[in-house]
């Protein structure tokens, strides 16, 4: 196929893989604090925190866009201030598909890790206490190694949920080349267009790209789980 020579069709991926680079380092820096803090803090209000974490698994992506298309906008609360510091609004801009991705991926690093420290032995970690070691210390030798495979999950997870994901990227993003045109946008743009071959090209890749994610997280985490390597 003559599209798979030119360099234009492969820009998107390159997008794509950079967005859900991106998101999913980000999510694994917050997500782990959040996850730990959800799953053994005493507050009352910890189920009001679970709810808003998992509120972009039930609301339509047209909603989310919506309210973060306002709030990037060069006169929102969050795209003014950004103009100020960067001179760029986070609207139609990457910066604003990082920020819109951490924010409708956070479930899908929260949730495994959630269940990974709820699953956690606590006598290992009363034992680390036990033996002088800080909260943190022990949550970095202790808790994360034994959690390995929900950290596997969520990473993989996330990272595929972001190369997917179309709804939130096309309010907040739009169409522009080099810049918010991922790979969800640009199959969208070839069917507008009638241009089935190209889309078929470019579906077919992601097609295979998310089996070999989600086979690779069976995968590991199935060895994890039996002790394996």
């Amino acid at each position: 196929m003559n599209e798979l020579l030119n360099p234009g069709f492969w820009e998107p991926f390159g997008l794509t893989l950079e967005l859900a680079m991106i998101t999913t380092v980000c999510l694994l820096v917050i997500g782990i604090p959040l996850a730990y803090a959800l799953a053994f803090s005493k507050n009352r209000f910890i189920p009001v925190f679970e709810a808003i974490v998992a509120m972009p698994l039930v609301l339509p992506p047209s909603v989310l866009g919506f309210y973060f298309l306002l709030a990037f906008a060069q006169d929102g609360f969050l795209g003014g201030p950004w103009k100020e510091l960067f001179g760029h609004q986070l609207a139609f801009h990457f910066d604003g598909l990082v920020i819109g991705s951490i924010i409708f991926s956070l479930p899908f690093m929260v949730h495994p890790l959630l269940a990974g420290f709820k699953g956690a032995d606590i006598s290992q970690i009363e034992a680390a206490y036990t033996m002088g070691k800080s909260r943190l210390t022990t949550l970095y030798r202790v808790i994360l190694p034994a959690i390995k495979p929900s950290l596997i999950t969520g990473a993989v997870i996330s990272f595929a949920h972001t190369v997917g994901e179309f709804g939130v990227v096309l309010m907040i993003g739009g169409n522009i080349d080099g810049e918010t045109k991922v790979a969800s946008i640009a199959i969208y743009n070839e069917v507008e267009a009638l241009n089935y071959t190209t889309a078929h090209a470019y579906s077919l890749i992601l097609f295979a790209f998310s089996f070999v994610v989600l086979w690779f997280v069976y995968l590991k985490v199935g060895r994890e789980h039996r002790g394996g390597f």
